[in-house]
């Protein structure tokens, strides 16, 4: 590839719902620039950016890609993204890396879900948005009835600068309303003609629209056009490029990816509208001083790992955005956010899976360098002399909670590492060790990211992983007061062993876990035996004394007991305390209580009904609702749910929400588990003892 400067750089992200086309659109691209021979077709799984065999089982984009290409003096990376929502951290980590965002509707579908959530993301990240819609050729396409709903949904910052040139099997070109002309293909070529007599006066309208777009973010403009002259096409473009880089104007063109009509056009959008790497302004914060840092792109070297993939042959490859300066082969790069140096070989760009060397890195170009040893996700580079260390992605919260353990025993670290080295890669998947459940908890986005994340582990790994109930973290406490004697006597020959106690049990109010109080009058048990009464008394609380699980919320006085001058002993006196409690525990009115999670659901409100009403099957407490802050028609359900009720609850709002609906959730506080349950939990637990 030759050098580029920033300015002859864009950076385009291209997003969609699952099934609009998103990834034949780049690779149409791609071919249009002869940055590849040949693409696959529709459902053919010859795709070059999904070339994963997950990818291709599912025929679906699992993670992004990279597709560098050059056009008429430009050079342009485009960034494919999934469009499934389960793997939307790849979306979030690629809009880091871009300075736009290309976003491809479908001429028979229109806006879908993950339509609404690509544009909200873009305004979230004040990203300059151009629309796509492809499959204009497909048999149900409608263009002007895609462009009402996207009015509808996203305002009337929808702009178009194309119409077509018939719909369906009747679609065979394109109107350009700037420039006034029109391209028709026919068998594979296109041509320039005039506009079609027929089409004329829709080409005038929205040619209008256009113009009173491009004129009311620049007075000049405007008063131009009030006073009723025509708008030239240098001005024209001017005012929509303006209004599109502050977000009140998002063009719209057409075409169909699969028969490479209305590519070459979009290629030249993408130029005219799109922003420059070059006016890519990054804040930062300095690591020796901790001060915000304005960085340009002529300032001194920075780049920021937004990918990470590992291949057990190939080994690390770190995506980068370079934000300021230039790397080139060679350079010595210093890790500003772990403070270390990394070696650096040689730097690469990928189409697909094919690696095309390259020399240099200037400020807004995207490089994949190879074997870091310490890079991760989210990392700065930058240079020692000025350590500039960026935020990191904000990628969103896993909430699918599950239990692995290997299916042949005896893997458990080959299972861990391999977890490990997915959730390198993937940041919306995390591993942790349950210590008090004793288990391997994987949190995901869903039964779909969790099926690819195991396929992947054992295709990757050569582990299998098999699935378990997620350990509920129950508490035990007591209601009621008792007081009970444990006495701890054995003769055995020589020393035996004595140790005796009374014990007061009682619930304890303060907000405290536990409490130990020592009321010994008279030395009936000798102070250096009383740290270890406190110890049995701790030991046998965590152990659990009803279903096995740690008790809370209790205090435990030390009366009385006695104490024998010579087989005394600490031990005895921890056996005896246990005793005690043991003994009278039961007595003061044992119950068990269960974590309450706060859970606040964001959705569109005509599924307001459907979730309060799943909330009371999950025997959850509605606290009430409000409308979103940001969102119109959206608002948020809040309740308190048992965690227990909350299993697989990504699926279920998933699927009675359409995708639209999200949540987010946070501990709250322990309360009683209702009788029959308790039973039930306690029965579970003395079975799996005798097993």
């Amino acid at each position: 590839m030759k050098e580029y400067t920033s300015e002859q750089i864009r950076n385009v992200a291209v997003l969609s719902h699952d099934g609009a086309g998103k990834t034949a659109v780049v690779e149409s691209l791609l071919l249009a620039c002869g940055a590849v021979d040949a693409v696959g077709v529709g459902k053919d799984n010859k795709h070059i950016m999904d070339f994963e065999p997950e990818e291709i089982k599912r025929n679906v984009t699992i993670q992004l890609g990279i597709a560098p290409c050059e056009w008429e003096g430009y050079k342009m990376n485009f960034i494919d993204t999934p469009g499934y929502s389960e793997f939307c951290g790849e979306v979030r980590a690629a809009l880091r890396a871009c300075d736009g965002i290309l976003l491809v509707v479908s001429a028979e579908s229109g806006v879908e879900m993950d339509t609404e959530r690509a544009w909200d993301y873009g305004v979230e990240l004040k990203l300059p948005r151009m629309f796509y819609v492809n499959k204009m050729d497909v048999e149900h396409a409608d263009f002007f009835g895609c462009l009402e709903k996207m009015r509808a949904v996203f305002g009337k910052s929808i702009m178009p600068l194309q119409i077509p040139i018939g719909e369906g099997k009747d679609f065979r070109g394109i109107i350009d309303v700037c420039k006034m002309v029109a391209w028709e293909w026919k068998n594979g070529k296109c041509e320039e003609i005039k506009v079609p007599p027929e089409y004329m006066p829709k080409a005038r309208e929205v040619r209008e629209m256009c113009m009173e777009a491009a004129a009311e973010g620049d007075d000049e403009l405007l008063e131009k056009y009030l006073e009723g002259e025509e708008l030239t096409l240098e001005e024209l473009r001017k005012g929509l490029r303006q209004g599109m880089l502050t977000g009140r104007v998002c063009p719209v063109m057409c075409g169909s990816a699969n028969s490479h009509i209305g590519t070459a056009e979009l290629l030249r959008r993408i130029i005219t509208y799109m922003p420059a790497a070059s006016q890519k302004v990054m804040m930062g914060e300095d690591k020796k001083t901790g001060e915000p840092v304005v960085v340009y792109p002529n300032k001194p070297f920075t780049g920021f790992v937004f990918k990470t993939l590992i291949d057990p042959f190939a080994g690390k490859l770190s995506y980068v955005r370079v934000f300021s300066g230039t790397l080139k082969e060679g350079d010595k790069l210093y890790n500003a956010t772990q403070d270390k140096d990394e070696k650096l070989g040689k730097l690469f760009t990928l189409v697909g899976k094919e690696q095309i060397p390259v020399t240099e890195a200037v400020a807004g170009d995207i490089v994949v360098l190879p074997k870091l040893q310490y890079a991760r996700t989210g990392d700065t580079f930058a240079l020692l002399e000025s350590p500039v260390v960026y935020d990191q992605v904000r990628f969103p919260n896993p909430l699918h909670t599950v239990a692995m353990v290997p299916e042949k025993k005896g893997d458990e670290e080959k299972l861990m590492n391999a977890l490990l080295r997915i959730s390198e890669e993937d940041p919306t998947c995390k591993v942790e060790k349950s210590v008090e459940g004793k288990q391997l908890i994987v949190r995901c986005m869903g039964d779909v990211h969790l099926d690819h994340i195991m396929t992947k582990m054992e295709r990757k790994y050569g582990i299998k992983g098999v699935l378990q109930d997620v350990y509920i973290p129950y508490r035990e406490t007591i209601k009621g007061k008792a007081t009970a004697e444990g006495k701890h006597k054995k003769q055995s020959g020589g020393h035996g062993q004595y140790g005796h106690v009374i014990l007061d049990i009682e619930p304890l109010t303060n907000g405290e876990s536990f409490e130990f109080v020592d009321d010994i009058f008279g030395g009936a048990v000798p102070k250096q035996y009383i740290p270890a009464v406190e110890k049995g008394v701790k030991e046998t609380l965590e152990k659990g004394l009803i279903a096995g699980y740690p008790m809370i919320n209790i205090k435990v006085t030390l009366k009385d007991g006695s104490y024998h001058s010579v087989d005394s002993s600490e031990m005895a006196f921890k056996v005896a305390a246990a005793l005690a409690l043991k003994k009278g525990v039961p007595e003061a009115n044992p119950v068990l209580l269960e974590p309450v999670y706060n859970v606040d659901v964001v959705v569109p409100e005509e599924y307001m009904g459907d979730i309060m009403g799943d909330f009371s099957s999950r025997r959850g407490r509605i606290l009430g609702m409000e409308h979103h802050r940001n969102r119109k028609g959206i608002i948020v359900v809040k309740a308190q749910v048992p965690l227990s009720e909350m299993k697989g609850y990504v699926t279920v709002l998933r699927s009675m929400t359409q995708g639209k609906g999200t949540f987010n959730m946070e501990f709250f506080a322990y309360e009683e588990v209702p009788k029959k349950l308790m039973d039930e939990i306690i029965a579970k637990a003395q079975e799996a003892k005798k097993e």
